[in-house]
């Protein structure tokens, strides 16, 4: 009955995985001059796509423009970000998968 446990648990986990791929960088949303704007903290947004047996979409997303989207709206009275970093990632499980991608800025106001 081990061996069997043991031999399921082993074939079970090939098929579990993920993956990190990093994104892109870019120095502000909008163009922004040195010195007009002051810095609130650091922001992080995200969006993820689920998809069920890896293959059915259980909802949209994972597009960056939505996780962009969202960062702005992680600190109150963000009007952009600078020092702008993105990454993707995915998890594989058995019965579902997630792609997601995420947002990191430095939320700032203008003066």
């Amino acid at each position: 009955m081990l061996t069997k446990t043991l031999t399921l648990l082993a074939l079970s986990s090939t098929l579990i995985g993920c993956a990190h791929t990093s994104g892109g960088i870019a120095p502000s949303n909008i163009p922004l001059e040195p010195g007009s704007y002051r810095e609130l903290g650091k922001a992080v947004g995200g969006d993820c796509q689920y998809k069920l047996l890896g293959l059915i979409p259980l909802s949209g997303g994972n597009q960056t423009h939505s996780a962009l989207e969202d960062a702005l709206e992680d600190i109150p009275n963000t009007t952009a970000l600078v020092q702008i970093t993105s990454d993707t990632y995915s998890q594989y499980w058995i019965l579902w998968s997630n792609t997601c991608t995420q947002v990191y800025g430095t939320a700032v106001t203008t003066k």
